[in-house]
């Protein structure tokens, strides 16, 4: 069984039907809103009246806050954000937060063909880590370069208010430069470890990403790597000051979340699914990570 069969990928148009039913929310989204969107913070979280549990998107968000405060959990950390602060979540990253924030800004949710296109080309991908699963998604800007953000933040919703998606040859350099703004303030989250073993920690965090299901053993992942298992538990120690088991066994866990929130498969059927053949085991690494049993979280997610 295929874990990512089981897990519904939310585009824009999906996502907002399921957890912010509004037609006014609908009325603010324009033209083909699964490419790109730009609205303000109040206007889209008003419309939130219950808890997003573990889900994905196909789209990368980037929210930006002029007032208040904003929680979000983005993979298995927990992030919290304040004035001219930014968050980021890449797509395809597991994301969740709940509905009793008060703040302003703007979020931007864009597609990566917003990249490509007359001004700009598929490798710019590569430039903005923080649009990577392993990038830091937490972005705090110096005063000026928040003052930068904001004005383009403001354009792109003028633009957008006004003509949706039917300028883009002004849509995407104004993105593009946005990017490339906060791309200049943005701090990795191991500055501290040699570029080497940075370089093969992400390597191994963009590998667990797409095989969380199917490989569970530090040896699998540094014979992919072509590394011995002993440098890859040091590099990765090194730039993330965490173990590759402790990061697998994350990653399993987050999956897991995910889906016990979206599908109906049986406790036992979702430790299939990420890959564990025993429910007992599951039901303790589970536990262990989030300090409640599989059913339990359940539980507390339909009651949300």
């Amino acid at each position: 069984m295929a874990l990512r069969d089981n897990i519904q990928l939310y585009n824009p148009s999906a996502f907002t039907a399921r957890f912010m039913p509004s037609p006014a929310l609908q009325a603010l989204l324009k033209g083909d809103f699964n490419k790109f969107l730009i609205v303000r913070v109040e206007e889209m979280y008003r419309h939130v009246t219950r808890p997003v549990p573990a889900t994905r998107a196909t789209i990368h968000t980037c929210l930006f806050l002029t007032e208040g405060q904003a929680t979000m959990k983005i993979g298995s950390e927990r992030y919290t954000i304040r004035r001219h602060e930014m968050l980021v979540v890449p797509a395809g990253q597991v994301f969740s937060f709940g509905e009793k924030d008060v703040n302003k800004g703007y979020i931007c949710c864009f597609h990566n063909d917003m990249l490509v296109g007359k001004y700009g080309k598929s490798e710019l991908l590569k430039e903005f880590e923080f649009l990577q699963v392993w990038g830091n998604p937490r972005l705090t800007p110096d005063n000026q370069t928040a003052r930068f953000v904001l004005h383009l933040f403001k354009r792109l919703h003028q633009e957008y208010t006004d003509h949706g998606l039917q300028h883009l040859n002004i849509l995407q350099p104004y993105l593009i430069t946005l990017l490339c703004e906060v791309n200049r303030i943005y701090t990795p989250v191991a500055t501290h470890a040699q570029t080497a073993a940075v370089t093969l920690a992400n390597k191994f965090r963009a590998l667990l990403f797409t095989n969380v299901c199917t490989m569970h053993r530090v040896s699998d992942y540094a014979a992919a790597l072509h590394v011995s298992p002993n440098h890859l538990n040091k590099s990765v120690k090194a730039a993330t000051e965490k173990s590759p088991t402790r990061w697998i066994d994350e990653a399993i866990v987050l999956e897991a979340k995910v889906l016990l929130s979206q599908s109906t498969l049986t406790v036992a059927g979702v430790a299939l699914a990420v890959g564990l053949d025993d429910p007992s085991y599951f039901a303790r690494l589970f536990r262990k990570h989030t300090g409640t049993t599989p059913t339990a979280f359940r539980k507390m997610i339909e009651k949300s």
